[in-house]
């Protein structure tokens, strides 16, 4: 087993100007660092089959579930259960970096609103 880091895995671009790095890619586990720059978002969708785990590394995670706005800060995380309507966006003035772990793993698995 080896160390991981940004530094050290498959990096992936997303969105506008938002930036992945998968950390574990697995079967039934996906644990990937992301980076959204301010005014970014995501758009809102769930995941069938995936639940996942947001977890605030740094900066202001705005994520809304259901019609609910959650605002994260650094070291504060969200479980959002699989069939979850859902976004997360960087409202503020800094760049936003997190954790997303999901299981099994989200892509593929990824269900755009309408």
């Amino acid at each position: 087993m080896d160390k991981v880091s940004a530094n050290s895995t498959t990096h992936y671009r997303w969105g506008n100007n938002c930036d992945g790095w998968h950390l574990v890619k697995s079967a039934s586990l996906s644990v990937i660092q992301e980076r959204v720059p301010r005014g970014e978002s995501e758009v809102r969708h769930f995941h069938r089959y995936a639940e996942q785990f947001f977890y605030i590394l740094s900066g202001i995670a705005t994520i809304e579930c259901e019609g609910v706005i959650h605002k994260l800060h650094t070291h504060q995380g969200l479980h959002i259960p699989a069939t979850k309507k859902h976004t997360l966006s960087n409202q503020q003035n800094e760049d936003l970096v997190f954790i997303v772990t999901s299981t099994p793993p989200s892509h593929g698995d990824k269900i755009l609103c309408k």
